[in-house]
């Protein structure tokens, strides 16, 4: 510990235990981080411990840590209204900071002969017809979207009717999402009707367009115009599907804010659902440094976010625990005048939001770090049924396989970040022993990969990294004889038995405590089978490419068999077997064989025979 450190941690062993805020200093004196705390004491003196357990956030932030002041409040409330508007007042570089920069959002109308609809972020300085404003940006690029897509206007960037048949249409009119105007087959009334039923759609939603399209159909049919019907009747079963797919995202509860938290080891993302009236009405994700407790983040972000504004709904529902929760619902009350409550459902309906609301987050995630949203939250749920301190982004999957006790091999199969990593693929030979004893065998086949770490660290990838997660296919037999080697090498790496059943299917995992049933979650359930059949499937390819190495070698043996013929007589016969019982004439026959070279195969199984040739 540096002379700095052990002088901070001095001061901060003399603080009292009381509930105050405390002002992070730089030698600059500029304010970098302000907290809260029950007892001053023993939240400051945290800081200035060991750097071990910090996240890399917190260990960057008290580096910079020149000097600290604090305040003491009467209450914990206190504390946490005065570190709000601290945090609101100096902007500290440490603390979540999220900017208010809500403007507001217009439907933009070109107004050339074939116009064109779009959303815009201000009013520019030309002609075009702006409709507005709205609060919501993500509401308006919906509604343009659904409304461009639903009646078929392009939104690409060739210009009409300067651009008429000097291109193929592109994937959008193969697809049904644009009637193509390119191709110069589009009569300009009925692209300027689409228009006009577009517009009408964002203004008066899709129930009113519903009703005035079922009109225009109907008229279309009583006037024969059939093809104009048949394309009124394409809008309406558009505006049909996007009412069914709004449904998913609604909500009993009529006002509300749903937020749910996603991090890995580098990046973390608030996803915000704000309800109104039932409906998603707007979306939001904050990207932010990771932080050492989920719950601590939460509350942080919950006064960051809700101190810049003052539309508070009555409902705040969250995916996860919040630290300080009758705090905050109290602060909210306060601040919006009304009562305010913090929930964190556990099933039903709102249990669904909340997921949905978390997936969001965990895609926001999986964007920056090449992945996807799916894979990222598996391996989430998959640490929290395994009881896992972290996320295993990277797992190890290891197999034994033989043929009745020979040829013994083993694969080890790599998953990061939910995907197979083939590259990282390795195939072990068991030198160890002869026979059958798939205990010894994976014992073995963990100690040479554990000592090639050893070796190999400083290059820290490949076998110079280590796992998150190691896989053993197998029970807890197989767990029970890697285990001492974890211990030996002094490696705390979570090992776990991936068990099959009677017909060979996943059933459960299986660790120290005991089976651990995964069936009751469907995405780990399909994630885990994987991961099993792969490592299996990996395993007996080595195992029977091998064996078919070795039955080669042995029919080389023979004169004027080389490698080529070998592989075309092990290709036509199948097995060696049938190779032996194969009389002269079949081998005369087979590929690549002359009466030479079938008589020299022929007499090495049938020594005895010779005579008879």
């Amino acid at each position: 510990m540096s002379d700095k450190l052990k002088s901070l941690r001095q001061k901060a062993m003399a603080l009292p235990l009381q509930p105050g805020v405390y002002i992070m200093k730089n030698k600059a004196r500029d304010i970098i981080y302000i907290g809260k705390a029950k007892k001053l004491k023993n939240r400051v003196s945290q800081y200035f411990g060991s750097q071990n357990n910090h996240a890399e956030k917190v260990r960057q932030m008290v580096s910079f840590v020149d000097d600290f002041e604090y305040i003491i409040t009467d209450s914990e409330f206190e504390a946490l209204i005065l570190e709000c508007s601290l945090i609101k007042q100096h902007r500290p570089k440490y603390n979540i900071l999220l900017k208010d920069d809500k403007g507001y959002s217009y439907v933009k109308v070109t107004t050339d002969k074939w116009r064109r609809i779009s959303c815009a972020l201000q009013k520019d300085d030309d002609s075009a017809r702006y409709i507005g404003p709205y609060n919501s940006g993500y509401l308006v690029r919906e509604a343009v979207d659904e409304a461009n897509s639903v009646f078929m206007l392009p939104t690409c960037s060739r210009r009409f009717p300067e651009d008429f048949g000097k291109g193929r249409p592109c994937l959008n009119f193969h697809i049904k999402k644009c009637c193509a105007p390119c191709t110069g087959r589009v009569k300009f009334a009925d692209y300027n009707e689409r228009i006009e039923s577009a517009l009408s759609f964002l203004s008066g939603g899709s129930s009113e367009s519903l009703r005035q399209l079922t009109i225009q159909m109907n008229e279309a049919a009583e006037n024969l115009e059939f093809e104009r019907a048949a394309s009124i009747r394409d809008s309406i079963n558009a505006i049909k599907k996007l009412s069914d797919k709004q449904k998913v995202i609604q909500s009993k509860v009529k006002d509300q804010d749903v937020i749910a938290y996603f991090s890995d080891r580098n990046k973390a993302c608030f996803e915000i659902f704000r309800f109104e009236g039932g409906r998603l009405c707007d979306r939001q994700d904050f990207v932010v440094d990771v932080m050492e407790d989920e719950k601590s983040a939460r509350e942080e972000f919950i006064t960051s976010y809700y101190g810049a504004r003052t539309d508070i709904p009555q409902n705040i529902t969250l995916d996860d625990e919040v630290e300080n929760s009758e705090l905050l619902e109290r602060w909210l009350t306060e601040k919006a005048g009304r009562r305010v409550y913090i929930t964190v459902p556990q099933k039903g309906e709102q249990r669904k939001l909340a997921d949905m609301c978390r997936q969001n987050a965990a895609e926001r995630v999986a964007q920056l770090q090449g992945a996807t949203g799916r894979e990222l939250s598996v391996l989430q749920e998959l640490q929290s049924l395994l009881g896992l301190s972290d996320v295993p982004y990277y797992i190890e999957a290891y197999d034994i396989s033989n043929l009745s006790g020979t040829g013994n091999v083993a694969g080890m199969v790599v998953f990061e970040k939910g995907k197979p990593l083939k590259k990282a693929y390795r195939k072990f030979k068991i030198k160890g022993f002869e026979g059958q004893d798939d205990y010894a065998s994976m014992n073995e086949v963990l100690r040479r990969r554990f000592e090639e770490y050893l070796a190999r660290k400083d290059e820290g990838e490949g076998f110079g990294r280590l796992p998150d997660l190691i896989l053993l296919d197998g029970g807890q037999g197989q767990v029970s004889a890697v285990k001492p080697l974890l211990e030996e090498f002094n490696l705390s790496i979570p090992l776990f038995g991936m068990v099959k059943d009677d017909r060979h299917r996943t059933r459960a995992m299986v660790g120290e405590k005991g089976e651990i049933a995964i069936n009751i979650n469907r995405r780990v359930f399909n994630f885990i089978t994987t991961v099993q059949d792969e490592v299996h499937r990996f395993a007996i390819g080595y195992q029977r490419s091998k064996r078919g190495a070795t039955l080669k070698s042995s029919l080389t043996d023979i004169d004027g068999i080389g490698e080529e013929r070998a592989k075309a007589l092990l290709q036509y016969f199948k097995t060696v077997k049938n190779i032996r019982e194969a009389e002269l004439e079949e081998l005369m026959n087979a590929p690549k064989m002359t009466r030479g070279t079938a008589q020299a195969v022929y007499r090495y199984f049938h020594p005895k025979k010779d005579n008879d040739i």
